[in-house]
């Protein structure tokens, strides 16, 4: 996997809106976002701050047993939030659309990732959220495109 292309340490939750707006300048053209964390990491709380960047004016929350909230920003964009953990399999997620909520172009921010993982598209924002025992916070994101180009095509033929 490549290195990282930003990495953001932060201690208070006032530091949110700088951590957010930073995401969104590194991803905003990237509408899948994958959050990989522990149990508590703060991944729920980043993408709350995310929401309210991108307008939304609704109550953001955790779809822990819907599985999927969408939300509508101020200017009529929709967004998506997902949340794998009680998932039992991919079927599951295939089932209630996945990967048509990943394909529309809208953003997607996906919670336990790793429960989906030969569900993922073929290009999205990784963003890994880790807590020390100290309260600091690291995120780590990273843009994954695992599309070919033209030449790599032409290498398989």
């Amino acid at each position: 996997m490549k290195a990282p292309d930003i990495m953001i340490r932060f201690r208070d939750l006032s530091e949110l809106d700088s951590v957010a707006s930073q995401l969104l300048a590194l991803g905003d053209e990237v509408p899948v976002w994958l959050f990989e964390g522990d149990m508590g990491a703060g991944k729920t709380t980043l993408i709350k701050k995310l929401c309210s960047q991108l307008g939304v004016v609704s109550v953001v929350q955790s779809p822990t047993f819907a599985l999927v909230n969408e939300y509508v920003t101020d200017q009529g964009r929709v967004i998506y939030h997902f949340d794998f953990y009680r998932i039992r399999n991919e079927a599951e997620a295939l089932d209630m659309g996945v990967e048509e909520y990943f394909y529309s172009g809208d953003h997607c921010f996906v919670e336990w990732p790793g429960k989906i993982p030969s569900l993922w598209p073929s290009s999205y924002l990784l963003v890994e959220v880790t807590a020390d025992e100290e309260g600091e916070r690291t995120v780590q994101a990273t843009i994954i495109t695992n599309e070919l180009n033209a030449t790599q095509w032409d290498s398989l033929r």
